[in-house]
């Protein structure tokens, strides 16, 4: 259907046909009420016959239209006249990239650029949930401006085609029907010929095959027949690039290698990651320029290496000798230590970052240091070096761990599981972890991790993927959490700790056990509150301070003889069931030793400006202040012995309220002051209770159940009582709750799949502020009190703890960087919120529940600041460890 110049489309006037495929013709074009040049695609009659088609392309095409992107055609308008589907789009000039490949490959400078561009446009449509499912050299038309992705959309828009129905309708290019059928196929994924439902990673197979052909001039899968072409699609893998350019580096080798990966699984998860990556090689990352070895055959060189090869030999086997008949020494045990860089401190404990991690090679250390109230950040350093050095792009890391072969770390930010090549890249986004627990590497690709920390552990490709469970928490053992995994050498099997956030200290439901990637049965090895790991014939843990060995077999996976002592007083943190230890497969041995005033800290009141004013007391392991409504007192954990204790402001006096046997903790008061409602262990489930902030009476019990349960705020009216509720079923969130105290009924306040944490009721009652990490990470919200309503919000770039003062006219909350944030409110009939505002950063303590209180006319705030947080012990090295063992 090739229709004549100066036919009308609406107010369109076609001048003359540049083009035409398989989703129609297309023509240069004037828009008569714009005096512009645009281009008119016709589509088929196929695709206008149907009602149904008709709707589901006007529906896409105005999806399609808000893609506003440099690099992707914009879609300007969309009409039918006389039963003539059309769509207006930008007018481009240039040439395809399939024309573009008929003079052979392109420079690799063009590659790199285009790539970029391509994988910034596939990014940015991604987001917006379109997939372009009909990528190919012919879509991609290359400007003076750079390149311009064609057709986005289209094949979406429409019922999957067969086919038969693709080879109807040849491209200019295509000029036989075996031609058509093998430039319609020639980028299509495993799954799309399979017949399975595209989604990004499709897109990304395809783009995977574009930057193969733009780098060789030739096609990724090829084939003489359409059956040949589906099998090299679905079964064979591509020679590498650099076999056939030599000059590539192998770093774009593993780029476009991961991208035409058959399982969507193992291929980069977002085009976003393909795009740092390529960014990467473009700016002369690590090894990204160098080209990959050729193997040169000239036999000239040859024999010149035979005849060095035999002097060498000869010379060997009399070195040999004399080293067989030299007296041996044993190697000694050679002990070091490692200070944090200049100006940082280490952050280990206390919900930190987690314990150093040593690399499998024993060469590096990697950990996370942060200077005085900035954030958190991966450091590497090299052994054989005196310098650590930070790695860009992560910010807030936490929990690092090694790839099996000491190139990469794994680490946990921004709600997601990351790697990053440790002698440069980007930081590459693998999958969600809102609230991590530790991962392992495999030698087969795979990563064992906690992704929160009430889940099993989870398993995902290196690559990228979505996670799914490793083990299964056991309800009959009260299991709540699974974490720290660690890959055995199999790679199979793997160790993990198994916990109950509802038991004491070192209690028997505290223990490590293996598991296994087939499903086995865990197999309960020891009892400890710690991680584990295994080198050189032993399982290494910790019991109360002290670093114990345990002669292990890994095939086996028996214990054998007693556990002994290799290192006495190291840094641990029972709250999150860990120790700061790690051990290499060649004998390197990495551990902090215990503070000498562990957990101690100080409640001290500033100003807004942070300005010290005074302390109250003496140091004590302190934990969650909170200030009376009066402004009178302030109720705080104590945790030896575990109780909640009340300080006297005017007589400057603490006295103990609580005096059970089990820890109490969480205080929160009542609204006129009277009581105090907290937490307790003592029936072994968290319930809780109330008490006379008197001190007089018995503890009055106010809530009872299975489920953890963690008061957050009282109501103005003291009706209510707001509470974290953690269900402890697997894979379950923590929750808000409501407590209605004139009943004792409970219900569900906020209760979704995304974690609910420390909720506030503001002075009047009529707002709730919390935080959540529905958004990958964890932010302030406000919503009305009861409701309905929506919800506001408040925190801008991460948030916790939120608070209330100047008679609800101000919030306060904790942000990243140790930063206390405000922002005005006005919180009447309707809720508006200003823009957040830093007053000030500072080191307050790593510890469950509020390490700060804000006075209720906002002018002082009380801060829980460890005591010698910035000079920790330094990293002791125990190199060749294993010989102290063998002695």
């Amino acid at each position: 259907m090739t229709l004549p110049a100066g036919t009308r489309l609406g107010p369109y006037e076609l001048v003359a046909p540049v083009g035409a495929g398989g989703m129609g013709e297309v023509y240069r074009a004037k828009d008569t009420r714009l005096e512009r040049t645009v281009a008119v695609k016709v589509l088929p009659a196929q695709l206008s016959a149907s009602a149904e088609s008709r709707q589901r392309f006007e529906r896409e095409a105005k999806t399609i239209s808000q893609l506003s992107h440099p690099h992707i055609c914009a879609l300007y308008d969309v009409g039918n006249q006389d039963g003539v589907e059309f769509l207006v789009m930008e007018y481009l000039e240039g040439e395809t990239l399939s024309e573009r490949l008929l003079k052979g490959a392109l420079s690799f400078e063009q590659v790199l650029r285009y790539g970029i561009e391509i994988a910034d446009a596939l990014d940015k449509a991604h987001r917006q949930g379109i997939v372009h499912r009909d990528l190919k050299p012919g879509n991609v038309m290359i400007t003076k401006s750079g390149v311009k992705l064609l057709d986005f959309g289209l094949a979406k828009a429409v019922a999957p085609v067969t086919p038969q129905q693709m080879t109807s309708f040849p491209t200019q290019q295509a000029l036989t029907q075996e031609g058509t059928i093998l430039g319609t196929f020639q980028y299509m994924a495993p799954e799309q010929l399979e017949g399975k439902e595209a989604d990004a990673r499709t897109d990304i197979f395809a783009f995977g095959a574009l930057l193969y052909e733009m780098a060789t001039g030739r096609k990724a899968f090829s084939g003489k027949t359409q059956a040949s072409l589906i099998a090299a699609i679905i079964e064979r893998v591509p020679p590498p690039v650099s076999t056939i350019s030599p000059m590539t580096p192998p770093a774009f080798d593993r780029v476009v290698k991961t991208c035409l990966e058959k399982d969507p699984e193992d291929r980069w998860q977002t085009a976003h990651d393909v795009m740092l990556e390529l960014k990467w090689i473009a700016e002369g990352g690590s090894a990204a320029g160098l080209p990959a070895p050729v193997v040169a055959r000239r036999r000239s060189r040859e024999r010149l290496a035979w005849i060095v090869a035999g002097i060498l030999a000869a010379s060997t086997v009399a070195l040999a000798v004399l080293e067989l008949t030299r007296p041996r020494s044993a190697s000694p045990v050679v002990r070091s230590t490692v200070l944090p860089p200049e100006n940082t401190s280490f952050s280990f404990i206390g919900g930190g970052a987690g314990p150093v991690a040593i690399s499998p090679d024993g060469r590096q250390l990697a950990f996370v240091a942060s200077e005085s109230g900035a954030r958190k950040q991966l450091w590497v350093r090299p052994l054989e070096s005196l310098v650590a050095k930070p790695l860009p792009a992560t910010a807030d890391a936490t929990y690092p761990f090694w790839s099996p072969d000491s190139r990469f770390l794994g680490f946990f930010a921004d709600g997601k599981l990351k790697r990053i090549e440790v002698a440069g890249g980007p930081a590459l986004s693998i999958c969600d972890a809102p609230d991590a627990r530790g991962g392992s590497w495999s030698r087969e690709g795979t990563i064992l991790f906690e992704p929160s920390f009430r889940d099993p552990i989870h398993r995902v490709s290196a690559n990228g993927g979505k996670s799914v469970p490793a083990t299964k928490l056991d309800v009959s053992r009260n299991e709540t959490t699974h974490r720290w995994p660690f890959f055995l050498p199999d790679g199979r099997h793997f160790l993990f700790f198994s916990g109950s956030h509802t038991a004491g200290a070192e209690s028997e439901l505290d223990a490590i056990f293996v598991g296994s990637l087939d499903g086995e049965k865990p197999k309960l090895l020891v009892n400890a509150r710690s991680n584990a790991a295994y080198a050189a014939g032993y399982l290494l843990f910790v019991r109360q301070k002290t670093l114990l060995a345990q002669a292990f077999d890994p095939k086996s996976l028996k214990l054998k003889g007693e556990a002994f002592p290799i290192a006495e007083n190291v840094q641990d943190d029972p709250g999150f069931f860990s120790a700061v230890f790690s051990v290499s497969d060649q004998g390197t041995l990495a551990y902090q030793a215990a503070s000498d005033s562990p957990g101690l800290s100080e409640l001290t009141w500033v100003d807004r400006t942070g300005k010290k004013l005074e302390v109250l007391g003496d140091p004590a392991d302190y934990f969650e202040p909170r200030i009376s409504p009066d402004g009178r007192r302030v109720a705080v954990a104590v945790e030896d012995p575990g109780d909640i204790w009340i300080y006297d402001l005017a007589r400057r006096v603490r006295t103990r309220l609580t005096f059970a046997e089990s820890d109490d903790f969480a205080p929160t008061w009542s609204p006129d002051g009277a009581r105090v409602a907290f937490s307790s262990q003592r029936t072994g489930s968290g319930d809780i209770y109330a008490k006379a902030a008197s001190g007089t009476g018995a503890d009055e019990l106010l809530a009872s159940s299975k489920i953890f349960k963690v008061p957050n705020s009282w109501s103005p009216d003291g009706r209510y009582l707001a509470y974290i509720a953690f269900q402890g079923a697997p894979g379950s969130k923590a929750d808000l709750w409501l407590l209605s105290l004139p009943d004792g009924k409970a219900s569900p306040l906020l209760q979704t799949q995304f974690d609910e944490l420390q909720a506030v009721f503001s002075p009047d009652g009529r707002w709730l502020a919390y935080a959540s990490n529905e958004s990958g990470r964890f932010e302030i919200y406000v919503q009305p009190f009861p409701g309905p309503g929506g919800k506001w919000q408040i925190s801008t770039s991460g948030g916790v703890q939120p608070r209330w003062a100047r008679g609800g006219k101000e919030l306060f909350f904790l942000a990243p960087e140790g930063k206390i944030m405000s922002v005005e409110v006005r919180a009447h009939t309707v809720f508006e919120a200003g823009a957040p505002k830093a007053l000030f950063a500072t080191v307050l303590k790593n510890a469950p529940g509020p390490p700060y209180d804000v006075s209720s006319d906002g002018q002082r705030i009380l801060l829980n600041r460890p005591i010698g947080g910035e000079s920790l012990p330094p990293i002791t090295l125990v190199q060749n460890w294993t010989a102290a063992v063998k002695r």
